[in-house]
């Protein structure tokens, strides 16, 4: 998927404060509940005036949580203090902030506060760095490790899942976090968070049937675990069930709170699952509410380019790039203004915020699709010249493909060089010799390095794609109509009527009004006729594929 404009729920944090009341351990673990379930105004209501070291800390996550750090930083430090509760908070704080250095330092203080001998303590510490951007995990792995020699054996929950939190950090640490909530849900059945947890594992691993399986369960525990269904929904649109991906989100926010927050992640997700119209009008009731939400005035531009409202788009672009922070626009943003620009006439507008755009990205793949994008407005401005460039700039890369052979042979057909199309076709029907748009493309190629058909150059390439493309007439109409115009024309100029006429045949039996076919049969059967102006309309014919 693109992009997501909301951020993943964080698991609930343990609350280890000293001297909590009972009142307050219930305030605080309803909010946790809350939270969890993506209620954050509920879970702020349920902390309001409580002015509890443990009631500032989730205040704080839930900042974190809506990236927000600044805030989340103003209440971990509220719940500050000289426990080792405290001084986890006062971390998290320094995290918050991205002071992972003195971060460190507070919770070396809170883990020899108690000896280290306190797993609770220890597993709080593990959850900071899981729900943080920290990259680095030795430090992190260090508190995991000595909490469980604590458990002598037996495994806690939520130190496993933050556990699989942190090892989700690394390029490679797949396997250790699906082995920690593995861990975890033999800890406990029952544990919502570990089969949630899994099951993202799982979509993110483009592994259908255990990421359903594994949020089929958290549902089971719990029907109303809001989480799951979101991921669920995810899963879908991953699989390309766009419409059980959208009822499955409805689920969701049906569950989750009533607010902009919710409406906002419900209009990028129709974005995501392509119903453009249902979500500018999710995107334009946030809006009234929120008129300077930048994501979507982002997603209001890119559905309205989806919609075709190619000068309303341009507006809205206008009004986002406005308000969005710089460092928040993303490549994306650049790709989606090309291609309205491309629309509403400024072709050499857009050819310039591509190439600014791809000088600013350092991201390899965010490169490549950069220069995808690039190379098509080349094409729409039909300089093709530069576009064969940026294709072989692109191939020159470890992500290009055939299907950048394919675009590169189209750049070279458009620029008129024919020759040089028909080697790029040659390489992708080697390499893929059953791959029926390639004959046809170099078929059309060899057509124009002989117009007049009297070398029959593309007369193998065109047989070859009627081989191939036969036994499904309806998907392939025009490319067969093209095909089999071309052989019935060269056989027809060759004198040869017998072996033209199947050829026309089948032309008239796929396209009965076809007018190269209807005009060839007049002369195959001697009825008078213009055999030049069949000759240029074939010739059109193919020039125009």
């Amino acid at each position: 998927m693109p992009f997501k404009p909301w951020k993943p729920l964080l698991l609930t944090a343990l609350t280890v404060g000293a001297g909590a009341t009972a009142a307050t351990a219930q305030t605080v673990a309803s909010a946790q509940k809350a939270i969890e379930l993506g209620r954050y105004n509920e879970a702020r209501a349920d902390l309001r005036g409580n002015s509890s070291p443990e009631a500032n800390f989730e205040l704080g996550r839930i900042y974190q949580m809506r990236d927000l750090p600044d805030s989340a930083s103003y209440y971990f430090n509220r719940a500050a203090g000289p426990t080792p509760f405290g001084m986890v908070a006062e971390g998290r704080a320094l995290l918050a902030k991205g002071k992972a250095g003195e971060a460190d330092a507070k919770f070396d203080a809170a883990a020899k506060a108690t000896k280290n001998k306190d797993a609770r303590v220890l597993t709080m510490i593990a959850q900071a760095y899981g729900e943080s951007d920290v990259k680095d995990i030795t430090k992190p792995l260090t508190y995991v490790k000595t909490a469980e020699a604590l458990g002598k054996g037996k495994d806690d929950p939520a130190l496993m899942v933050a556990r699989g939190d942190i090892y989700l950090k690394t390029d490679q640490g797949g396997g250790e976090a699906m082995s920690s909530y593995d861990r975890a849900i033999a800890a406990n059945p029952n544990y919502t968070e570990a089969y949630l947890k899994k099951g993202i594992l799982s979509v993110r691993s483009r592994n259908g049937a255990t990421a359903k399986e594994s949020l089929d369960k958290a549902i089971a525990v719990d029907p109303k675990y809001a989480p799951a269904y979101k991921e669920l929904a995810e899963m879908y649109y991953s699989a390309g069930q766009y419409d059980k991906a959208v009822s499955t989100f409805q689920q969701y926010r049906d569950m989750a709170e009533k607010s902009p927050k919710t409406d906002a992640e419900y209009a990028s997700f129709l974005y995501l699952s392509k119903k453009y119209p249902e979500s500018l009008a999710e995107v334009n009731k946030v809006l009234a509410a929120e008129p300077n939400n930048f994501t979507m005035n982002r997603l209001k531009a890119f559905d309205l380019y989806e919609t075709g409202d190619y000068n309303g788009a341009l507006a809205a672009m206008d009004n986002f790039l406005k308000i969005a922070p710089p460092e928040k626009i993303l490549p994306e943003d650049n790709a989606y203004r090309s291609k309205i620009l491309v629309k509403t006439g400024k072709g050499s507008d857009a050819i310039d915020v591509m190439q600014k755009s791809i000088a600013s990205i350092t991201d390899p793949i965010k490169k490549n699709e950069a220069l995808h994008e690039l190379a098509t407005t080349y094409n729409s401005q039909k300089q093709y010249a530069n576009a064969i460039r940026t294709y072989k700039q692109i191939m020159a890369t470890p992500y290009g493909d055939l299907s950048d052979q394919f675009r590169l042979g189209a750049a070279y057909s458009g620029n008129k060089q024919y020759a040089q199309a028909d080697s790029v076709y040659n390489i992708i029907t080697t390499a893929k010799p059953t791959y029926a748009p390639a004959y046809q493309a170099r078929a059309q190629a060899n057509f124009n390095l002989d117009p007049d058909s009297k070398k029959g150059l593309a007369k193998p390439y065109y047989e070859k794609y009627i081989e191939l493309t036969s036994a499904d007439p309806t998907k392939y109409k025009n490319g067969l109509v093209e095909a089999n115009n071309y052989l019935g024309y060269y056989n027809l100029q060759k004198g040869d009527k017998a072996a033209a006429t199947p050829y026309y045949q089948k032309v008239l039996e796929l396209d009965p009004t076809n007018s190269d076919a209807i005009g060839a049969m007049k002369i195959i059967k001697g009825v008078p006729s213009r055999t030049t102006a069949t000759k240029k309309t074939t010739t059109t014919t193919v020039k125009k594929k």
